[in-house]
């Protein structure tokens, strides 16, 4: 009786010792996993913490550097067929918005992307200088023949004298019906200041190698030779600007018309002189191609990456006036 009594007990502690290391083991393996989505889920936050931080701050940073990226003149793109627009804007100069070392980069890029099906030139300019347009019309012409796109010049507010001179050298010309349009010829305006100084009693000597070497000299008296030769200059490089206008348009103008006056006209008289071919303007001329967006070459103003250059020359400017002055100083 006892032997199986305590057969009994002994087989109920087996069974309650085996449960109880089964719930054990149940227990560590929930926890386990327990630990194992923790686990999970600290790396699915920290991931999260990274893209957030990213947004946050790469971002800002992507979109600054793009943007003075811009500034200083650099293009992104474009990455689909588009129409591609140059503008020549303001005065035709050396170191203005339109100078020829500007200009000449876009209708570079704009011709050799493969993406950009027609270009524009958008025109709001009064002209300039002669040779600063030869050189815009050059690179057109040379990038027309090796890269054959059609091209439009779209005059704005005006279109006149060198401005209108790359214009001519478009496909088509379009204006606007109150643009202003024309200016063809030359003009020299020197200033004639040796009255003025006379006044004060002052003269200017000029020693030079031949009769007209200052012949532009506002200090000294103009004499019929030098006002002789202003005028030949003047007249030569205004008719070699018609005889262009001839060249190039022909068989759009009229006979009895005489475009050397250097007047401007409307955009409406100048359709009906064959200055321009049709009345429009950029959003006429780009509106028109309904699968074709418009993507801007510039050249582009600069913006703040033109302020940081002024400032740092500033910067460079005081310390130089002041080392100056330390120098007078110690003397």
């Amino acid at each position: 009786m006892n032997t199986n009594v305590n057969s009994t007990v002994e087989g109920n502690s087996d069974s309650i010792i085996i449960q109880l290391l089964a719930e054990m083991r149940e227990q560590r393996s929930a926890y386990r996993e327990e630990q194992l989505l923790a686990a999970k889920e600290r790396r699915a936050v920290h991931r999260w913490n990274l893209a957030l931080k990213s947004v946050l701050i790469i971002g800002p940073l992507a979109g600054a550097a793009m943007y003075f990226a811009t500034a200083a003149g650099f293009s992104f793109g474009p990455f689909r067929d588009v129409i591609g627009v140059v503008e020549i804007k303001g005065e035709i100069k050396d170191g203005a918005l339109a100078s020829a070392d500007k200009i000449v980069p876009a209708i570079e890029a704009a011709f050799k992307s493969s993406r950009v099906k027609q270009i524009v030139l958008k025109i709001d300019s009064p002209g300039g200088a002669p040779v600063e347009a030869e050189r815009i019309i050059s690179a057109l012409v040379t990038y027309k023949q090796k890269y054959p796109k059609p091209v439009t010049a779209v005059i704005g507010n005006l279109g006149a004298s060198a401005a209108y001179m790359a214009a001519m050298h478009a496909d088509r010309i379009v204006a606007g019906r109150y643009s202003l349009v024309g200016s063809i010829g030359a003009i020299l305006a020197p200033w004639q200041l040796d009255k003025a100084i006379g006044q004060l009693k002052v003269s200017q000597r000029v020693y030079t190698s031949g009769r007209l070497k200052a012949f532009l000299n506002p200090f000294t008296p103009l004499t019929e030779e030098s006002d002789a030769k202003a005028t030949e200059l003047v007249n030569k490089v205004g008719g070699a600007f018609v005889r262009d206008l001839q060249q190039q348009r022909g068989s759009h103008l009229k006979a009895d018309v005489d475009y050397g006056t250097g007047e401007v006209w409307s955009g409406m008289e100048a359709k009906a002189l064959g200055l321009v071919d049709e009345i429009g303007t950029i959003e006429t001329v780009v509106g028109a191609q309904t699968t074709l967006k418009e993507f801007n070459f510039g050249p582009r103003d600069e913006g703040f990456a033109n302020l940081g250059g002024r400032f740092v020359g500033a910067i460079f400017s005081a310390v130089s006036d002041a080392r100056t002055r330390a120098a007078i100083e110690l003397q």
